[in-house]
């Protein structure tokens, strides 16, 4: 049995190397009988392609960004709702509690999660220092297209947003169409975009998840005897990708810090008026005929972290 997996990420990241590490394994405890035939890169498409080669089952298993797992479960995007999770520890409590759920989801729709992870964090990134939302709503704040409800978030908790696709991000500050970014520190490393956006502000903005996903139709092919040994994998190749991630994060930072990002530490003051006047907001995101984020959600993940900042 041969099972064709796509990935967005590149072969040599940590995610790409962990899923050439699944097809090892999987072939290891099957003695051969499953192959895992990965295409690397974004060579499948984009997240929406990938995701419609997968419902096809023209590929039969892909590793998708919470984008691409947002058009099968729009619950999940309640986790990249701006400053409500807060650091790691916060973020693994969250996902221990609605990890099981999230699977149930999916599998409704279709697909079998065989792997979740954290992909890191989202951070601000800006030409001059900012302490408060003021100081950020002040600039010209770019934000891709492919990421609608993170945008319509940012517009509606009133910041100046320009529409500027990830690609775009670099040459769009340095000819001053905007300000001010919100990525992941390893993709700002990556690209050399802090050479220009020198500020990074202490606060993380989200984090974002990676997930694997597999279409049912081909689940159910798997023979028992081999299904509990397959997901045992993923399991400990989600420690393992959690892991690379967090140290890849630190680097890419001190790397930077290295040469010449300075991070703007906020004082406890200054990093509670950031939550203070994101909830003025909480209505508008969570509620009416569309709402950015799901409302069901958005309160579970709240009361999570209210009763875990309690035991704290």
């Amino acid at each position: 049995m041969t099972i064709r997996l796509a990935s967005l990420v590149p072969e040599n990241t940590p995610w790409g190397q962990t899923i050439n590490r699944l097809a090892a394994e999987w072939s290891r405890v099957t003695n051969g009988q499953i192959t895992v035939t990965v295409f690397h890169g974004g060579t499948a498409g984009s997240e929406a392609q990938t995701m419609a080669l997968l419902r096809s089952n023209q590929i039969q298993a892909a590793m998708f960004t919470t984008m691409g797992l947002n058009a099968i479960t729009p619950e999940l995007m309640s986790i990249s709702y701006p400053f409500l999770i807060r650091n790691d520890a916060e973020l693994n409590e969250v996902l221990r509690r609605i990890k099981p759920d999230l699977d149930r989801r999916m599998q409704q729709n279709g697909f079998v999660t065989l792997a979740w992870a954290p992909a890191g964090w989202v951070n601000l990134f800006t030409r001059t220092p900012i302490t408060t939302p003021d100081d950020l709503k002040r600039l010209k704040l770019g934000s891709s297209p492919d990421q609608p409800e993170i945008t319509q978030a940012f517009r509606i908790m009133g910041y100046n947003v320009v529409s500027a696709d990830l690609t775009e991000t670099l040459v769009a500050l340095q000819s001053g169409r905007i300000d001010a970014t919100y990525i992941s520190p390893v993709y700002a490393a990556g690209t050399q975009l802090f050479g220009i956006a020198k500020n990074m502000s202490s606060i993380n903005v989200a984090p974002f998840m990676g997930g694997i996903l597999m279409n049912d139709v081909t689940w159910r092919r798997i023979p028992e005897r081999f299904k509990a040994d397959l997901m045992e994998v993923c399991r400990k190749l989600e420690k393992e990708i959690e892991e690379s991630i967090a140290k890849l994060e630190a680097e890419a930072i001190t790397t930077m810090r290295r040469h010449g990002l300075v991070i703007n530490q906020l004082t406890p003051a200054q990093t509670q008026v950031w939550y203070d006047d994101t909830a003025r907001h909480e209505t508008r995101l969570t509620g009416g005929a569309n709402p950015v984020f799901n409302r069901d959600y958005y309160i579970r993940i709240r009361d999570i972290l209210t009763d875990y900042r309690r035991r704290q």
